[in-house]
């Protein structure tokens, strides 16, 4: 039963209660696909096996040409249609803790389980690059060197992060003054 959802141009977030009991606090960050991508990619693709078919027949030039812009065509497939993540999931489960999920468009699902007593505290962290500037929600676990990327995959705005966040921290039983964000409106 979904209990909360925001949308955006790139991103849905749902906040799901799949489960009569309270104790499984379920969210979803699913990214939205523009069809008009993939229409321009394969007919793209077309348009250069075509003209690979015309050179053999017409111009009388090698097969190993029609070979070629095959081989072209698997790599312009794979540069632009490169990214097959469909949603990120985050299972909370206070009791045992943290399940973090990525499923492919492929049908592969990838779960990572941090136990909840690892988890020191949930942070919302903002990465600045010379080309652009993003949110992040990460884990601090204890016993690890590196923090623990809630989504590895995509990069939803800080509105619907805040929501994943208040609920990790409500989960890790960190105190308010810990867990504090200012939202400016």
């Amino acid at each position: 039963m979904v209990e909360f959802s925001i949308s955006n141009a790139r991103y849905n977030y749902v906040h799901d209660q799949k489960y009569p009991s309270e104790d499984v606090d379920i969210h979803h960050i699913i990214l939205k696909r523009s069809g008009a991508k993939y229409y321009f990619v394969y007919a793209l693709v077309l348009l250069v096996l075509a003209c690979g078919f015309y050179m053999y027949v017409f111009e009388e030039k090698s097969i190993s040409l029609v070979y070629y812009s095959l081989l072209f065509d698997i790599l312009l497939v794979k540069l632009l249609l490169r990214k097959p993540v469909n949603k990120e999931s985050v299972v909370i489960m206070p009791a045992f803790g943290v399940q973090l999920e990525t499923h492919y468009m492929s049908g592969k699902v990838i779960r990572c389980f941090v136990p909840i007593d690892k988890i020191l505290k949930p942070v919302l962290l903002e990465c600045v690059t010379p080309v652009t500037c993003y949110w992040t929600l990460s884990l601090i676990v204890r016993e690890e060197s590196e923090m623990v990327l809630v989504f590895k995959n995509l990069r939803p705005p800080v509105k619907m992060l805040v929501h994943v966040w208040k609920a990790l921290c409500a989960a890790t039983d960190n105190k308010e003054e810990t867990c504090t964000h200012t939202e400016s409106h």
